[in-house]
């Protein structure tokens, strides 16, 4: 029988090799949530192929949901960081529209991962979720760089609160692309309507 995880907060990585240890862990996750579904990945698996005992992943990760939760956060991050790309003329939120759209076929190159990611992430939002895994709705990397895009320096919480209906069609887009109801070319067209529809009102 697995063993029964403990409802309790995740320990935050404080040294150099705690912060390698979580980053092993997050790797291990999207190599084995590539090659098999959600439901058959163990914990035992992740903990062997990260090369850490089995108490550590639990110490950093509770729940498997946690680890491809956080895999999620990793991923956007990653691509926020690299690949985003800030506007040098022509019109801004369509610019956002195609960041977001290079941003789900990022995702969606590995269709059961990105599967096992949304799953996890809706899972935690359906439990009462910590603050952590409430990162979309807070200072999260992609709120971050669509506010940057738009040029505004000092979000206030109206601001946000655009924002974050924005990220939340991004999210309705990524499933239905997952699902295949989407095609890459219609993905794009409609999340560069959904930017110029939510955020008309901050371009002047």
């Amino acid at each position: 029988m697995g063993r029964i995880a403990q409802q309790r907060p995740a320990a935050t990585p404080a040294s150099a090799g705690q912060v390698a240890r979580r980053v092993a862990i997050l790797r291990a996750a999207a190599e084995l949530g590539a090659e098999a579904e959600f439901d058959r990945v163990q914990m035992a698996d992740l903990a062997n192929r990260a090369d850490v005992a089995l108490g550590t992943l639990y110490r950093y990760f509770p729940t498997k949901t946690e680890v491809f939760a956080a895999l999620f956060q990793e991923q956007i991050a990653s691509f926020v960081n690299d690949r985003w790309q800030l506007p040098e003329g022509g019109d801004v939120l369509e610019h956002i529209g195609r960041n977001l759209a290079a941003l789900n076929t990022t995702l969606l190159r590995s269709p059961r991962l990105c599967s096992a990611m949304l799953r996890a992430t809706a899972a935690a939002y359906m439990r009462e979720p910590s603050p952590e895994q409430l990162w979309l709705e807070s200072e999260s990397t992609l709120t971050q760089a669509i506010l940057d895009t738009l040029g505004i320096e000092q979000p206030g919480a109206a601001d946000h609160g655009t924002t974050l209906l924005l990220i939340y069609s991004w999210w309705g887009v990524l499933t239905s692309s997952l699902s295949r109801r989407m095609s890459p070319e219609r993905a794009e067209r409609e999340l560069c309507r959904a930017a110029s529809l939510i955020l008309a009102h901050h371009i002047h």
